[in-house]
């Protein structure tokens, strides 16, 4: 395909990775029409999460960067607790803190950012086939595109029509949880907390106006899709959770004075195994339905934005759309990848055994010592896309 029929994209999905590929495309000089499956623009997509320097750089191509500084909360420094032991985290002196963004915001400032590059956006379009140009929706509806990219996230219907053979998602093992406490937690403001508790890992940094903001990962054996985990009563989740971090300080004081009406729950957390294709003929994967680490990463929107760009550079660089593919696929395959690896590492640790979590105080120090902590940093957080560069 010549540079001059790669006129339009469909983009699939309209979280993060989504509006940020069309508002890239448009850069690109591609038009991009963006589906979401929701029904609407303001969907339940709760909670808050980490965009870490190189995810806000990458931001700053398509000019969302400030915009999402102006919503965000930025936290420069990062200790970790278990066994009662603190230990502050090395930090790179040339990175911007780590922003932590309310979901429905950020989503709504990309989504602004994108249409004011002339980005198109329908709701309740659920994709069910793509067949050359054509692609088919649901509601029986139909539309054709040069390009469609899957950015419909980690169980992404664009990823089976690749191929069908793909992985499905994998379960952590771990359900989200997230809520504002009444509780003031010993740490200073701009600092986010890691914590090993004595039965479940949890995170806390303190929330402009009073409280503390506390994440929890609740490890449970059988994965709980996010509609069921939201159809438990919250009076139950709640006792669960306190029974879970009861005992430890502080959590068992963040949780007791949990504030109901911020509770929030993401269900299962998932993982992306290795995805063997990431594109076939005119379809492409982008973002959490081809690589989606573990919450442990802390570089899950980040990659997806990155990877949302750089697609957008190689279509804007290679006419060939197999060989701009593979292109995209080459820059991307192995940062995610090694990012996943470090994240999965990390991940077992948040749920370990009797023994393991006997052995906890003495291993992670040396763990530390062993680990180059600022060096795997570097390498992910300074990561830059050079955009006007060929790709």
């Amino acid at each position: 395909m010549s540079p001059d029929r790669i006129r339009r994209a469909a983009v699939i999905g309209g979280g993060i990775a989504g509006p940020v590929a069309a508002t890239a495309l448009r850069r690109a000089g591609i038009d991009a029409h963006v589906y979401e499956a929701h029904p609407d623009r303001t969907g339940d997509v709760g909670g808050t999460l980490a965009l870490a320097a190189n995810g806000v750089a990458a931001l700053d191509i398509i000019g969302a960067a400030d915009a999402v500084r102006a919503i965000a909360q930025p936290l420069g420094r990062q200790t970790m607790s278990f066994g009662g032991k603190r230990i502050e985290l090395p930090q790179l002196a040339d990175a911007e803190p780590l922003q932590l963004v309310a979901r429905t915001e950020l989503h709504r400032v990309l989504r602004e950012r994108a249409e004011a590059e002339g980005v198109h956006f329908t709701y309740g379009k659920r994709l069910t086939d793509v067949d050359g140009p054509d692609l088919r929706f649901e509601d029986g509806t139909t539309d054709t595109a040069d390009v469609v990219v899957g950015a419909d996230g980690i169980h992404s219907t664009v990823r089976g029509l690749i191929d069908p053979a793909a992985p499905s998602a994998g379960y952590t093992g771990l359900l989200g949880f997230e809520g504002v406490s009444d509780h003031e937690a010993p740490v200073e403001e701009g600092t986010i907390n890691f914590t090993f508790g004595k039965r479940a890992y949890y995170l806390y940094w303190r929330e402009p106006g009073g409280g503390t903001r506390l994440g929890m990962n609740l490890p449970r054996r059988e994965p709980m899709p996010f509609t069921q985990a939201r159809n438990v009563p919250r009076e139950q989740w709640l006792e669960i959770l306190a029974d879970t971090y009861g005992d430890d300080d502080p959590g068992g004081d963040l949780v007791r004075a949990l504030r109901p009406e911020s509770f929030h729950t993401a269900g299962a957390l998932h993982i992306m195994p290795k995805v063997p294709r990431w594109h076939r003929d005119r379809m492409v994967l982008v973002g959490d339905a081809v690589h989606a680490p573990s919450n442990s990463s802390g570089q899950g929107a980040s990659l997806a934005i990155e990877s949302a760009i750089q697609l957008a550079r190689c279509l804007r660089d290679i006419g060939d759309l197999s060989a701009a593919f593979d292109a995209y696929e080459r820059l991307r395959r192995p940062r995610v990848e090694g990012v996943a690896a470090r994240a999965a590492r990390i991940n077992h640790a948040k749920a370990p055994g009797p023994v393991a979590r006997a052995l906890m105080p003495a291993l992670m120090p040396l763990a530390f010592k062993m680990m180059d902590i600022e060096q795997t940093q570097r390498a992910e957080q300074l990561y830059r896309i050079d955009w006007e560069a060929p790709a």
